[in-house]
């Protein structure tokens, strides 16, 4: 696990090395509370637009910031171990912000990737990456699959 989850100064050596020897470097980024279809779905075709996939990973407050005092339902350091376990994911980051907009800066990915729930004019860090020579991709959302609609349906069974 340890070996996956790196601190972002470490994370942009690696980046830098890898950019230098052609390997395109993919980044993604999420609160990944409750793992489900729809992010293996999405993180495994993140991975096919890249070489090298990285996972920003929202703080445990930033969570609760963008979702509500209940959440998330897993500590920060669960759903980076959790995450840590797919093949697909090569390396994982957190970050302690709202967005990760200063992330992508320091990282300047060459293609950014967000699910389908969401416009590129609303994605944290695009203008930067397509300034930067990079893409934004959006991969098609799973519907039925999210953390709020589990919790949600777990609540409804209770």
């Amino acid at each position: 696990m340890k070996d996956k989850i790196k601190i972002q100064d470490m994370l942009l050596g690696i980046v830098i090395e890898a950019k230098a020897s052609g390997k395109r470097i993919g980044f993604t980024n999420g609160c990944f509370d409750i793992l489900h279809l729809g992010h293996i779905r999405y993180l495994r075709e993140a991975k096919e637009l890249c070489d090298i996939l990285i996972i920003g990973v929202n703080s445990d407050s930033s969570v609760k910031v963008l979702k509500g005092e209940e959440r998330p339902i897993n500590p920060e350091g669960a759903r980076m171990e959790v995450l840590s376990a797919l093949e697909c994911v090569d390396y994982i980051t957190l970050f302690e912000e709202d967005t990760p907009q200063l992330l992508i800066e320091k990282l300047t990915p060459d293609v950014l990737i967000k699910g389908g729930d969401w416009r590129e004019d609303q994605i944290a860090g695009a203008f930067h990456v397509k300034e930067n020579g990079g893409e934004v991709k959006i991969i098609p959302y799973v519907e039925g699959y999210s953390t709020t609609n589990i919790i949600e349906k777990t609540k409804d069974e209770k």
